[in-house]
């Protein structure tokens, strides 16, 4: 059965990133997946957690959030606390950026990444690291000149993306539509030299075998390899 989008089963949807989107920042992305949009900011701060204090090394942090108007019902705004839900999403996103990221390198500073949800359209947490990781670079890169840092503490390439089973196959890339029919979701963060950041997997309405696993990290895999081609181009111009 074709998808309901007309896409191959590995095929991602139409992405498009836009740097410099803000001013401000270091670094800032808006990046589509689809329908999918999230602004992705990275700040460099001269300061790091109490925990920190003294021990020659930094910190990266991120945060995520929907706005009120990312979805066909009203986001309530997180303003006491963050929900759940964006509390999983903004440690996944750390703990990938992180992995590219030489702590030392950073000296006491932080590199503060903030991903925000535009329009949502299924893979919100997939799109943010990729497009986070743009913005990380953007920030680095023009650190030195700041005074910020000295040196550069990227180390490799992270992108994300979702799979899934739908109707009994295996998908890249899923929407909306297709992560609330999926008996599968999987989201899967790699480096640029194929080892895997995370696996996030989960039986939503069935469980699934070893050969579907190794199936959807195949397609994952794939995926995440055309992502990083489009994270290269999009930092050459």
């Amino acid at each position: 059965m074709p998808r309901h989008d007309g896409r191959k089963p590995d095929q991602l949807r139409p992405i498009k990133i836009q740097r410099g989107f803000t001013k401000n920042p270091g670094g800032s992305v808006l990046i589509c997946f689809g329908e999918t949009r999230v602004l992705c900011t990275a700040i460099i701060d001269k300061d790091v957690p109490p925990w920190l204090k003294g021990k020659g090394q930094g910190w990266l942090t991120a945060e995520y959030g929907m706005l009120p108007g990312s979805t066909n019902t009203r986001k309530k705004r997180d303003t006491s606390k963050p929900d759940g839900r964006s509390v999983e999403i903004q440690r996944l996103i750390g703990r990938a950026l992180r992995s590219i990221i030489d702590l030392k390198q950073l000296g006491e500073s932080t590199l503060w990444v903030d991903c925000d949800v535009i329009q949502a359209d299924g893979g919100t947490r997939t799109a943010s690291i990729t497009g986070a990781y743009i913005a990380v670079v953007d920030a680095v890169r023009k650190a030195p000149k700041a005074g910020l840092l000295a040196g550069n503490p990227i180390t490799s390439q992270v992108a994300a993306v979702s799979v899934g089973i739908v109707n009994g196959k295996p998908v890249l890339d899923l929407d909306y539509k297709e992560d609330v029919d999926a008996h599968v979701d999987m989201n899967v963060a790699m480096l640029r030299d194929g080892s895997f950041v995370e696996v996030q997997g989960t039986g939503e309405h069935a469980t699934f075998t070893p050969r579907e696993l190794n199936a959807m990290l195949k397609l994952a895999a794939g995926g995440i390899k055309q992502l990083h081609a489009l994270q290269d181009k999009a930092l050459r111009h």
